[in-house]
């Protein structure tokens, strides 16, 4: 498009006034960028950088510790990243729908969302579950919903990940007793169980145990898989959830990683070694608007991971210091306002994800402001990644961005402030001691005070919200509805579930599992046999609560 062209699409005010001025004259009145709140360890952003910013960083070599650049040498050029669309809502019937659409238009993993209810470990009749059922994912209660939720999907062929976290090691349990009656070989079952309780203490608030309880479960699972189903991830560490939160990408990535820190300590006090299981631990990073921020925030967490397995705790194996990661568009970064422009946000923010080297990625759909995604929304949400991967060239050279001397200098100054961050954290005595004392906490409140009251005084711009809006109403959406129909469809597949079980056989699974928590022994092997038996969620969380109790937060 030539100059008269432009100024004929109605911005030829604009292109006069940069014509008249010159470069200089434009870069005397071009702020210096701050930060968007304080507090943060960075520095602003400058106008120029120039080899003095990067001098004496060593860039290295995809596949080479400590992995700056990558954990594999070919990069996407090897294999693609997986595309798992987050899924889940109303029942089990409908999203193993959603799941078949997804995969037929050419999806290559399954991520499952779970309804609060589930989350909470509370099955769809519990009086607290009303109004919840199916609403923010897919309702589950017992064995008889998963088994519905994957009819027809194998699970020794494609890789699902859960997103589930204080019931978790249930989950999981009723993930193996599927794929057991589908007469998988679990030596090439392969997925991911997020199961990251600290975060739920930091950030998300869905726990039901104390923290050191809670802790030992998710070590329980460590150590079954690590023992019964190797290809197996038992843990997604989730900065996610602690960005929505309000974290900056600094803190995001600080608290994860030392989240992963304190598993890695955790599963060697029970006895595991370092090499063996630390290579099934994954990843789950936020893909935030601030595009090279977010891509030297995932080089960061290379080398951070990396160097800390091999000094602190003395691995050997390179896989061990190979940090894998998925990521996810930001959701909390989707406007109600002028939804569609949610796209455009949604295909930068997964191209961060991509030039960063992520391994598995997610695209929100534009109406999750609104509401659960539409068909339709999903499947453009899949489409931007098709088109990052067959369209754009990206994939075809590994880290594009790696040398640059803005995206190495502030790879530099992530690392820096994330381990600054992680000698704090040491002092407390480790991050559930941190979590105990309301650190992490404290720091996400307010760095998210800071970002709110920056947007409202217009520093901080959100296109269509605080700037550019529109006065007339923004186009109509079509939304997802779920009414409460769900919740009796739900109620009467759980009602048939609890009558036609061997009920004697629940009961024995669960005082099994009471003494197993008691006597401080794995109790996967209990939680399997009582899923086996149809034993509900709520049933099994409860026989838990018994020993262990539940948590409240203090006041901090």
């Amino acid at each position: 498009m030539d100059t008269t062209e432009v100024k004929k699409a109605g911005v030829s005010e604009d292109l006069e006034r940069w014509e008249n001025e010159t470069l200089s004259s434009a870069l005397e009145r071009a702020p210096e960028r701050k930060e968007r709140f304080e507090g943060v360890s960075l520095e602003p952003v400058e106008r120029l950088y120039t080899p003095a910013h990067s001098e004496g960083i060593e860039i290295g070599f995809p596949g080479e510790y400590p992995y700056k650049r990558g954990i594999h040498p070919t990069g996407y050029r090897g294999k693609l990243w997986t595309m798992r669309q987050f899924a889940g809502f109303s029942s089990p019937e409908n999203t193993n729908a959603r799941f078949k659409y997804l995969m037929e238009h050419g999806q290559t993993g399954l991520s499952v969302a779970y309804d609060l209810p589930a989350l909470m470990g509370l099955d769809a009749d519990s009086p607290l579950s009303e109004g919840e059922v199916g609403k923010c994912g897919v309702a589950v209660s017992s064995l008889a919903d998963f088994e519905v939720l994957f009819d027809g999907i194998p699970l020794d062929q494609v890789t699902v990940s859960q997103t589930i976290n204080a019931p978790a090691p249930i989950f999981l349990a009723m993930y193996l007793v599927v794929a057991e009656k589908q007469k998988a070989d679990l030596n090439k079952i392969s997925g991911t169980l997020q199961n990251d309780i600290l975060k739920e203490y930091i950030a998300q608030k869905e726990w039901i145990f104390p923290i050191k309880p809670a802790m030992k479960l998710v070590i329980d699972t460590f150590e079954y898989c690590s023992e019964n189903v190797r290809k197996y991830n038992p843990i997604s560490v989730s900065g996610y959830h602690i960005r929505e939160a309000g974290a900056t990408a600094l803190q995001e990535l600080a608290f994860t990683l030392r989240d992963g820190v304190e598993y890695v300590q955790y599963g060697i006090d029970r006895g595991m070694d370092v090499d063996e299981f630390v290579p099934r631990i994954s990843f789950f990073f936020n893909a935030h608007n601030d595009f090279f921020e977010e891509i030297a925030k995932y080089r960061a967490a290379r080398v951070i991971w990396a160097r800390t397995m091999k000094e602190r705790f003395g691995a050997k194996n390179p896989r061990t210091m190979q940090l894998r990661f998925h990521t996810q568009t930001a959701g909390v970064s989707l406007t109600v306002q002028q939804p569609l422009n949610n796209i455009a946000r949604v295909a930068i923010q997964a191209l961060a994800g991509v030039l960063g080297g992520t391994q598995s990625l997610h695209t929100d759909s534009y109406d999750e402001a609104l509401a659960l995604p539409t068909d339709e929304a999903a499947l453009i949400a899949l489409r931007t990644q098709q088109i990052i991967a067959e369209e754009t060239g990206v994939p075809n050279t590994v880290d594009p961005l790696g040398g640059s001397y803005y995206v190495e200098s502030l790879t530099e100054k992530m690392i820096s402030g994330c381990f600054d961050y992680f000698d704090k954290i040491d002092g407390f005595g480790g991050m559930v001691e941190a979590v105990e004392a309301g650190f992490p906490q404290r720091e996400i409140q307010e760095s998210a005070y800071l970002y709110q009251k920056a947007v409202e005084r217009g520093e901080q711009t959100i296109v269509g919200v605080n700037k550019y809006a529109m006065r007339d109403e923004p186009i109509p959406v079509d939304i997802l509805q779920i009414d409460e129909t769900v919740r009796d469809h739900q109620l009467q597949r759980l009602e048939k579930t609890k009558s036609t079980r061997d009920n004697g056989a629940v009961s024995n699974s669960l005082d099994k599992l009471k003494k197993a928590a008691r006597d401080d022994e794995n109790t996967m092997p209990a939680i399997i046999e009582a899923v086996a038996a149809y034993a509900t969620v709520e049933e099994i969380c409860v026989a838990l609560r018994d020993v262990y109790g539940v948590y409240e937060e203090p006041a901090f």
